[in-house]
């Protein structure tokens, strides 16, 4: 048994947020990694790719790249062995909406789309499973 009167059949929403944004859940070309940061580590390239080609990327500015530029350089870092940045990388990445949690704090949601509209990768390339494997047993045996 429910307490309370009984909710109007035709209830609305009434909070909604004047600033939230809902965008489109294809992947977006986005911007190649600039060969002049210098990332050496595929742990930083598939960084790059994954926030490049993310659909919040089709709302950035200028600024916002040059943010994904400074934070790819701290990601290479990182994976070359620097997990004192870990925390910093956090912090930027939640003003992205990296997670569920970032996004519903942003206000922000992801539409569905159908999995035949499908856009195209960004120019960077894939890095291969031995890479990362390669990468991954250097990490572990330091």
């Amino acid at each position: 048994m429910t307490r309370g009167p009984k909710p109007k059949e035709n209830a609305q929403r009434r909070n909604k947020h004047e600033h939230a944004q809902t965008l489109s859940s294809s992947t977006t070309e986005g911007r190649a990694l600039p060969p002049g940061l210098g990332i050496k580590t595929a742990g930083a390239r598939r960084f790059w790719k994954t926030w490049a080609t993310s659909p919040q990327a089709t709302q950035w500015l200028e600024t916002d790249w040059a943010e994904l530029e400074i934070t790819a350089k701290l990601v290479d870092s990182f994976y070359q062995g620097d997990t004192k940045v870990a925390g910093e990388i956090r912090q930027r990445v939640s003003k992205w909406g990296a997670t569920t949690e970032d996004r519903a704090r942003l206000r922000m949601s992801v539409e569905d789309q159908d999995p035949g509209e499908a856009g195209t990768a960004a120019d960077v390339p894939e890095p291969t499973t031995t890479d990362l494997d390669a990468e991954l047993y250097r990490l572990l045996s330091e």
